[in-house]
C-alpha cells in the first residue's frame, strides 16, 4: 500500500512537473513546497473522488474500452484546477494535452514499481 502511494505521489508530481513546463496554458507553481501542496492534492482527489467519478462514466468506459479513463483523468485535472487557486489551466487544448502528459507518467511510472 505504501509503496502504491509513493509511486503515485512520484507519478503524479513528474507528470504535473511536465506539464507545467512544456504545455502553454498550464500553471503550476514549479517550486518544491507549492508543488508538493498540488501533487497531494491531486493524488488525495484520485484517492477519493476517483472511483466514485469512475463508477458514474462507467457505461463510457465500457463502450470506449477503457478510452474513457482518459476523460475521468481529465475531470480529476480540472477538480484541482477549480479547488486550487495556484494552479490554472486555460482552456480544453491545455487541459487535454496535460491529461495525455500526466496518463502517460502515471504508465510509465507504475509499469517501472512494477518491475522493481
Amino acid at each position: 500500500m505504501a509503496k502504491k502511494l509513493i509511486l503515485t505521489l512520484v507519478a503524479n508530481g513528474v507528470g504535473l512537473y511536465l506539464a507545467a513546463t512544456f504545455v502553454p496554458g498550464v500553471t503550476i507553481p514549479l517550486d518544491f513546497k507549492n508543488l508538493a501542496i498540488v501533487v497531494g492534492a491531486l493524488t488525495l482527489i484520485n484517492l477519493l473522488l476517483r472511483p466514485l467519478i469512475k463508477l458514474l462514466f462507467m457505461p463510457i468506459l465500457i463502450l470506449t474500452l477503457g478510452l474513457g479513463g482518459i476523460i475521468v483523468n481529465a475531470f480529476m485535472l480540472y477538480i484541482l484546477d477549480f479547488l486550487i487557486a495556484a494552479v490554472t489551466i486555460e482552456g480544453l487544448v491545455a487541459l487535454a494535452i496535460a491529461t495525455l502528459i500526466l496518463s502517460i507518467s502515471n504508465l510509465t511510472i507504475h509499469i517501472l514499481g512494477k518491475a522493481l
